[in-house]
């Protein structure tokens, strides 16, 4: 059985602190696998392959693209699945990113570390090890993109990244993780819904600047002022279950002619409603004015989809059932 796996940059990779010139030493793809204890019984092949060496928060859409469509040469040349290694901080948007994309049946499985491996209780390696055998699993097939880590199966569309330093940090609040790895099997609980791949850019994605506006207390609409000049679209994190303060609701309307706006919910879990309230700022009258409902997605999932959505060149219906699917 043969495995691919793509080495990034990130915690998973850190070998030490800061050289002489400035540098971090990192290890490669190879350094990783080698230090897993328990894969070379596993009884898998693995093609490794280093690209993109940087931490994930300077990872950028077409680079992901990039590794996309390598793991898709991958497994057309007979990989039965493919391992991403990457930094924690953007591993919820790039996975996501994967996901809305991926053609294959064939398991993309994302993964990294929160402890460096010159630290006691590094995860890398057990993370490493989960990964690769959700790559190889029969029961993963068909599953789209995935995130394995801390011996749970998270999918993309859910998984949030809810603690800056712990191993648990990766949780999914709406859905709770789809599988879980024990004892070396793969067991899958649940099934995510899969959507047929969206399209891949034909243009660069700096053609399609997408801003994220998270509304606070006392908010008002000078930061949203030049917006139009210089965003193509825009999402809108509300308060609870998609609101904004009144003064607001006019100023997002006027953008929402100009420019798709998506409304979503800054809290972490749960959904955008439709129609429970009806005040000036509420959900209902945000959409009465233009606005997409973003649904279960929450803010940075909805900006992935949005950007993904004008670089591809659809059209507002198009948007709006994209977020009906997705969301």
């Amino acid at each position: 059985m043969r495995v691919a796996l793509f080495a990034l940059g990130g915690t998973i990779s850190v070998s030490g602190g800061p050289g002489r010139d400035g540098g971090v030493p990192r290890l490669t793809g190879a350094e990783i696998a080698t230090a897993v204890p328990g894969l070379a019984e596993a009884g898998m092949e693995l093609d490794v392959r280093d690209v993109q060496a940087v931490p994930s928060a300077s990872l950028t859409f077409a680079q992901v693209l990039d590794v996309v469509a390598a793991a898709s040469s991958a497994v057309r040349n007979g990989a039965l699945g493919v391992v991403v290694t990457q930094g924690t901080d953007t591993l919820e948007e790039t996975a996501f990113l994967a996901d809305l994309v991926w053609p294959h049946e064939a398991p993309l499985v994302f993964t990294g570390a929160m402890r460096k491996p010159t630290l006691a209780g590094a995860d890398g390696p057990a993370n490493v090890l989960a990964a690769v055998r959700v790559a190889a699993s029969d029961r993963a097939r068909s599953l789209g993109a995935l995130v394995a880590v801390n011996d749970e199966i998270h999918a993309p569309r859910w998984v949030r990244k809810a603690h800056s330093t712990s191993t648990a940090t990766f949780v999914s609040p709406n859905a709770g993780p789809v599988g879980h790895v024990v004892e070396g099997r793969v067991r899958i609980m649940a099934v995510p819904p899969r959507h047929e791949p969206l399209p891949l850019p034909a243009e660069p994605f700096a053609a399609a600047r997408v801003a994220l506006h998270c509304v606070t207390f006392d908010d008002d609409a000078a930061l949203l002022g030049t917006a139009a000049d210089t965003c193509d679209g825009l999402v809108v994190a509300g308060f609870g279950v998609g609101h904004v303060p009144s003064a607001l609701a006019p100023v997002l309307g006027t953008l929402a002619e100009r420019m798709p706006v998506v409304l979503t919910s800054r809290t972490g879990s749960g959904s955008v409603l439709r129609n429970a309230y009806s005040a000036a700022g509420s959900e209902t009258d945000l959409q009465r004015r233009g606005l997409i409902n973003g649904g279960m997605l929450d803010p940075y999932k909805a900006r992935v989809l949005l950007r993904l959505l004008l670089a591809t060149g659809a059209g507002s219906e198009e948007m709006a059932a994209a977020f009906v699917r997705h969301g």
